[in-house]
């Protein structure tokens, strides 16, 4: 699954869901860089994220640390799991530890984000 995924340069993963939507969140390396996540602070439904800007913030028993919006879009979905468990960031970054759900203003913003190999090659996992 994760060569599927795309990146950022400030370690957020991106999933094209295929249908105008991605699902984002923090990469396996910013998890092990930030430690154990205690909090997540959750945008709102509806709330717009713009493209490079900060929206959330995820905070560790090290630092709090700004989650970047990837792309441009609207936020459709967040991951409530994550009020009561932000563990599951470090537990499963790729996975059950997903931040939110966006619904693309411009599917061609994809095309900014780093691919896998290129995110690993750059920040040597």
């Amino acid at each position: 699954m994760e060569s599927a995924l795309k990146f950022t340069e400030s370690h957020e993963w991106v999933l094209d869901n295929g249908d105008g939507t991605i699902t984002m969140g923090i990469s396996n390396q910013a998890q092990k860089l930030l430690g154990d996540v205690v909090f997540v602070d959750l945008p709102d439904v509806g709330d717009e994220a713009e493209a490079g800007e900060a929206f959330s913030l995820v905070e560790s028993v090290k630092a709090a640390s700004d989650l970047y919006a990837p792309v441009t879009g609207e936020i459709i979905e967040i991951n409530e799991e994550l009020e009561g468990s932000p563990e599951l960031i470090n537990e499963s970054p790729y996975s059950a530890g997903w931040i939110v759900k966006i619904k693309l203003a411009d599917a061609g913003e994809l095309d900014n984000l780093l691919s896998s190999e290129d995110y690993h090659a750059a920040n040597e996992e």
